[in-house]
């Protein structure tokens, strides 16, 4: 069957907010900081279609107060981005990207730790719209500046160590993604345990490089614990429990488990809608692996109905 695209790299473990999340604390913030710090709340536990009007007031806020191109209004713009990325919305999301990325060089030179972690954003957002070219420069430069930063084994360079694996997932380069996901899931498990939910995304694009090298064993094994991990953290129903499920069903495709396959596919749609809506790009890649297990079955109807709906998604969304 058709390989199943690499990763699916919700934002919790594939982008970055402003600052890192931690218990709420709004004692001495203006409106726009508890804005922000409510929006990350959110976005955390994968509303994003919650967060977004609280990211579009607290930057209006910040433009209102200092001007659109103030150095205060880089990380709004970035956050508000980050959103809309993850509602499929990725031409409005790169436009924000650049804003901020403009801004932060500017005003920080080009190799501090916030211009990094714009150009990870910017460079995944490529990489889901398979704008490769321009996406791999951009997430190598991201990583560099991190690993300047901090070392070659901090947690911070993670996420871009994690989206350059991704890419090369997307092109087929399995065998150079597998060391770069298997280092930042060492890197995450040493720093903070094995359970822990930030690196769940990373499990699943792990397991899926293993499913295209014909480790399913070792597949297998990340997509389960990933869901375990995610499912205690965030409840049942979160974007990367929808990936593992996609996952762990083109695992059982590939090993002939159809009915399995089957089943997992459904749950990882029926997952996705409840958190990412109807009309989103990740739903698309999971209704086409679908559509492809259907042809492998002769199931041919249900292939061309499952296909349709993928195919008005991705017109709905596709990059300007």
């Amino acid at each position: 069957m058709k390989a199943l695209k690499a990763s699916i790299c919700v934002a919790a473990a594939a982008l970055a907010l402003s600052l890192a999340l931690g218990a709420p604390s709004y004692a001495g913030e203006d409106e726009a900081g508890i804005l922000s710090q409510q929006m990350k709340e959110l976005y955390r536990v994968g509303k994003y279609t919650e967060a977004l009007p609280l990211a579009q007031k607290s930057l209006a806020l910040r433009e209102t107060e200092f001007g659109p191109d103030d150095d205060k209004v880089a990380m709004p713009l970035n956050d508000l981005g980050t959103i809309h990325y993850n509602l499929g919305q990725y031409a409005v999301a790169e436009q924000l990207y650049k804003r901020s990325l403009a801004i932060r060089e500017k005003t920080l030179g080009p190799d501090n730790a916030e211009v990094a972690m714009v150009l990870n954003n910017l460079g995944d957002l490529y990489r889901a719209e398979e704008r490769y070219a321009l996406a791999e420069p951009i997430l190598k430069r991201s990583l560099a500046i991190r690993e300047k930063i901090s070392g070659p084994n901090d947690p911070s360079i993670v996420m871009p160590l994690s989206n350059l694996a991704a890419l090369y997932s997307n092109m087929g380069r399995y065998d150079q993604s597998r060391p770069l996901f298997e280092r930042g899931l060492a890197i995450l498990d040493k720093a903070n345990g094995p359970n822990d939910p930030e690196a769940t995304v990373l499990m699943s694009n792990l397991a899926d490089a293993y499913i295209n090298l014909h480790r399913y064993v070792d597949a297998e094994r990340l997509l389960k614990r990933a869901i375990v991990v995610t499912a205690k953290a965030y409840g049942p129903d979160h974007p990367d429990i929808a990936q593992a499920l996609n996952n762990l069903a083109a695992l059982y495709g590939r090993q002939g488990r159809n009915t399995l396959a089957e089943q997992f596919y459904k749950r990882s749609v029926v997952t996705f809608e409840k958190t990412l809506g109807p009309n989103h790009p990740d739903l698309a890649d999971v209704l086409d692996n679908l559509a492809e297990l259907y042809k492998d079955q002769g199931r041919y109807a249900d292939a061309e109905q499952v296909s349709k709906r993928s195919k008005a998604i991705r017109g709905k969304t596709a990059p300007i």
